[in-house]
């Protein structure tokens, strides 16, 4: 790195076609187009940052920015596209530094805004990942461009090792961490401000406790800042945990919590009121627990959040589900039925009355499998219906009710409601008493469509649960068609993917036929693109029992689930591991998921 050299659009063209990257077509076409491409990348970017506040360097749009907006395919791959994170390997690789994937979830928000300046960081782009032994790791955007380490090594006395990184994933780190840190900072320091109690002759004007919490600039940059971090992260919870003297967050990220800020305790309270103000709730109420609701938009789409505070030792919990409609609705298709479960599903689907009962535990996909089922069979010509508790999301082309228990609103009595309304299909957020039972059966024998929910392990024992509501026999035979059981499995990360052999005691204790065959599955090894953990989404594994004619006569003889299930796996019907076991072998998952869900 001892000869001067410039990031230009030129320079790094040539490395990449040098590494095969790029063909000299490719090259040629960047050559050509590339000033005009960055003059209008610049001044989008110039607009969103001005919006934002932000400022960079002058030169606000890199060559690799200008390059991966070009969408070019990757030679070695055509599935894949020349983003700027694999310009910036490719960069990193000639220059001679480490290249990495900055990922959030892994910096310490301490480490990162201590020590260097916001405008600094934003100037120069540069931002510290790590600090060991007295060295501090800077990622860096351009490395040919050393004059922010010069600074810092001069007047901070730091000793600096660099590493380089995209200018995207720098930008990021600056505006959520930096921008998160100085709004809590602000906010710890003006309440410590506004009372002091050492010095109790002293003029102090004290915010009204509403002003404080719900207009407090610091607070609401805060709050604003958590959520764009949440989304960005793809995050489904959000948990702001309050302990003695500190209060932590943590973001569940495809079903597992990962901790990410810790918040002074003397901005824990405001932070809470701030989140209720926005859901609605009493924010003077902070013994008993609360429910509310927020709708945000995020990347031009709408996004339902469900807030719920609880009491603790230490002050308010509270709980953030974020509902993303691209993740709530989907294709049936993409729900994760092997051919066979897809028919099955799709013929229940077709029925014109009957009861389709969904089965698993909280957090299993029951919501996103019965909105999807809904939104497939939604149209003009039908009248759908929902009961919920609470409503999960808002959807414009169903007419939802939420369930409301201190008014007397409950299950049942919507559901003798709704038979008034002129329904054809409705949902039944949950099956939970008897009466609940009684009107589902009797909407389906006066020719609806009922989905619904029973929180049962898996579909045969459903059977059980509902002979034990006081449902008789004759009647499930009547009206049920088919009961679906489900879980959620991570699925492997297709960037880091890689095969191994199952050892003879796991393919024993999957319960494999075939003792002496190799099965060959598939682990993720951890890259940047799955943070590390080897797994990058969620996929569904299902049990679908159809009443055939001999299932509905083994239901008539014995409420027996072990039974029924025999009979129905005669039929056809995949346990829930038969169902995982399969989507291991095709590689979607793997042996530690499979034994860890199922």
């Amino acid at each position: 790195m001892t000869e001067k050299k410039a990031l230009t659009i030129e320079y790094v063209a040539g490395l990449l076609k040098k590494n095969g990257l790029l063909t000299e077509a490719q090259e040629r076409e960047i050559l050509i187009k590339g000033e005009a491409q960055k003059a209008r990348l610049k001044k989008s970017q110039e607009s969103f940052y001005s919006s934002k506040r932000l400022h960079t360097m002058t030169d606000a749009v890199s060559p690799a920015e200008v390059i991966a907006s070009f969408g070019l395919p990757l030679s070695s791959d055509q599935r894949k596209s020349l983003t700027e994170d694999v310009i910036t390997e490719a960069i990193a690789k000639e220059v001679g530094l480490p290249y990495i994937k900055i990922d959030p979830l892994k910096l310490n928000l301490d480490l990162v805004t201590s020590h260097i300046p916001r405008p600094f960081a934003q100037r120069y782009l540069v931002v510290p990942i790590e600090e060991k032994g007295g060295v501090v790791t800077l990622a860096v955007a351009d490395p040919f461009n050393l004059e922010a380490v010069e600074n810092l090594k001069s007047t901070r006395k730091m000793k600096l090792t660099l590493v380089l990184s995209s200018k995207s994933d720098i930008l990021k780190i600056v505006r959520e961490f930096y921008g998160f840190r100085y709004s809590v900072g602000a906010a710890e320091k003006e309440f410590a401000q506004s009372i002091e109690l050492g010095n109790l002759e002293q003029y102090v004007r004290l915010k009204g406790a509403v002003e404080l919490d719900a207009t407090d600039q610091h607070i609401v940059n805060a709050v604003e800042y958590l959520l764009h971090y949440a989304y960005d992260q793809r995050a489904s919870d959000i948990h702001i945990e309050p302990k003695r003297d500190r209060s932590l967050v943590r973001l569940r990220i495809d079903g597992v919590l990962h901790y990410i800020h810790t918040i002074p305790k003397a901005v824990h309270a405001s932070i809470i009121s701030r989140i209720k103000m926005l859901s609605r709730m009493d924010i003077a109420e902070k013994r008993k627990p609360q429910d509310g609701r927020i709708k945000t938009a995020f990347k031009d789409r709408e996004m339902e959040l469900r807030v719920s505070t609880l009491p603790t030792v230490f002050g308010e919990k509270v709980v953030i589900r974020i509902f993303d409609p691209e993740i709530l609705f989907q294709q049936v298709s993409g729900l994760g039925f092997s051919p066979r479960e897809l028919e099955t599903f799709n013929s229940f689907l077709k029925r014109s009355y009957g009861i389709l009962l969904v089965t698993g535990p909280t957090g299993s996909g029951k919501t996103t499998t019965l909105y999807s089922a809904l939104k497939s069979l939604s149209s003009p010509e039908v009248n759908i219906i929902t009961i919920e508790d609470p409503i999960e999301m808002i959807v414009e082309e169903f007419n939802q009710v939420g369930v409301q228990p201190q008014i007397g609103v409950d299950f049942a009595g919507s559901l003798r409601t709704i038979l008034r309304q002129d329904p054809d299909i409705i949902m039944v957020g949950e099956i939970r008493d008897r009466e609940t039972a009684d009107n589902a059966v009797q909407a389906a024998l006066t020719g609806h469509l009922v989905f619904s929910t029973l929180h049962t392990n898996d579909a045969p024992s459903s059977v059980t649960r509902l002979m034990d509501l006081g449902v008789p026999p004759f009647l499930i035979n009547s009206t049920v068609v088919g009961i679906l059981a489900q879980r959620l499995v991570r699925k492997t990360c297709a960037s880091c993917r890689k095969p191994r052999l199952l050892t003879p005691d796991e393919v024993e204790s999957l319960g494999l036929k075939d003792r002496e065959k190799e099965y060959k599955v598939w682990f993720g090894e951890g890259c940047v693109e799955c943070r590390g953990t080897g797994y990058k989404g969620r996929t569904g594994v299902f049990e679908i029992m159809e009443f055939s004619d001999k299932v509905k006569a083994i239901v008539a003889r014995t409420s027996d689930s072990t039974l029924i299930q025999k009979t129905a796996r005669a039929e056809g019907m995949s346990s829930l591991r038969e169902s995982a076991v399969r989507k291991m072998l095709q590689g979607v998952t793997t042996y530690e998921e499979v034994v860890s869900v199922t």
